[in-house]
């Protein structure tokens, strides 16, 4: 008797190659997207801490703003200038 090679068709073959693709490259994608995915949070936190930054600043520049639009920053104001303050005479605009 005559030992018969088993040849596989292409599409068996085709078949071979896909699982052995996916085999290998699941892992690999699985730690890329994990490594993606904790890049993205790491961005986030950043941005996070920048806008907590802005809105610190942004709550001084407010408080300074109140400071200097005071009727007594006012007063001293046109004390130093040489002028009178009416109440009157000021007009507020929003």
């Amino acid at each position: 008797m005559r030992k018969r090679k088993n040849k596989l068709s292409a599409f068996e073959k085709f078949i071979f190659v896909v699982t052995f693709l996916i085999v290998v490259f699941s892992p690999v994608m699985s730690i890329y997207s994990k490594s993606a995915l904790a890049k993205v949070n790491y961005e986030v936190e950043e941005k996070k801490d920048e806008i907590f930054l802005q809105a610190k600043s942004n709550q001084s520049l407010e408080m300074k703003i109140n400071e200097l639009a005071s009727l007594e920053n006012l007063s001293q104001v046109a004390k130093e200038k040489g002028l009178s303050y009416t109440s009157g005479s000021v007009k507020t605009i929003e």
